[in-house]
């Protein structure tokens, strides 16, 4: 059991770390998708607590742009605009079947539950959702009604 718990520990440890590290070294991959090899910088067939702690630090200069070991709060929107630039790229380059450079409604994913949620909240099958039904499924989708806060206070 704690082999499975430490293996998942690395896993989790490798995809949260692993997007700065593949940054610092060039990789074209990020998070979840690197490669073993990527992620074992040393070659050792396996992958270390010192190189996991090198992809964090690895991440963390990558953000801290000016060198002095603190993110503003310039450096971290910088370094999320960056990685929001990527994804969105990388959106672009997948889903564009027709290769005209843009997304047409057609060609954007759908959700995996697509049309799912409003049978969800239409909970007496009228084909409509009422007041009441709405509110219900805000309450579950907020957890209040679970776990038994009652009614909420509009807050505007």
């Amino acid at each position: 059991m704690k082999h499975v718990k430490f293996i998942a520990l690395i896993v989790a440890a490798a995809g949260m770390a692993a997007g700065g590290a593949a940054l610092a070294k060039g990789f074209g991959h990020h998070g979840a998708k690197m490669s073993f090899e990527e992620i074992d910088a040393d070659g050792s067939g396996e992958i270390s607590k010192a190189e996991i702690e090198a992809m964090k630090e690895a991440h963390y200069s990558q953000a801290d742009t000016d060198g002095d070991g603190k993110l503003t709060l310039a450096e971290i929107q910088a370094h999320v605009q960056q990685r929001a630039s990527e994804r969105a790229a990388h959106m672009l380059e997948r889903f564009d079947k027709d290769g005209d450079g843009a997304l047409s409604k057609d060609e954007l994913p759908q959700p995996r539950r697509a049309g799912k949620m409003f049978d969800r909240m239409d909970a007496d099958g009228s084909g409509g959702i009422s007041k009441e039904e709405f509110e219900e499924a805000r309450m579950r989708h907020s957890g209040k009604h679970r776990h038994g806060h009652g009614d909420e206070t509009e807050q505007n």
